[in-house]
């Protein structure tokens, strides 16, 4: 087994978003399938999931892309540096807080 570990999504944001979404899944089934009124309650949990783990993650209860450290693995690690924002981290820079990994641009428009 080599050294790396995935991690993706264990986290409090990713199983809250998890279970709302696969909850507002079900119930979207059910409104197709008849139940007239689970196919707009059903889609308001999807909307929802994807709001309560982009909110969640901001709080510091997820974690942005790449691998944690070992003392950031556990569930219920919260993730302090959410605050700043996560490099290449689509929701922090849709909250206006990402950080870009990529070069600096600090040589555009010097006079060139």
């Amino acid at each position: 087994m080599s050294g790396q570990h995935h991690d993706e999504g264990h986290t409090i944001a990713g199983w809250t978003g998890t279970a709302l979404g696969t909850i507002g899944t079900v119930v979207t089934g059910l409104g197709v399938v008849g139940w007239r009124p689970g196919l707009w309650v059903g889609l308001f949990l999807i909307v929802a999931a994807a709001l309560a783990t982009w909110l969640l993650h901001l709080a510091g209860w997820g974690k942005g892309p790449g691998i944690r450290a070992m003392d950031q693995r556990p569930v219920g690690a919260r993730d302090l540096s959410a605050r700043e924002g996560h490099a290449d981290c689509l929701g922090c820079r849709l909250a206006g807080r990402g950080r870009h990994s990529g070069a600096s641009h600090s040589g555009l428009g010097s006079g060139r």
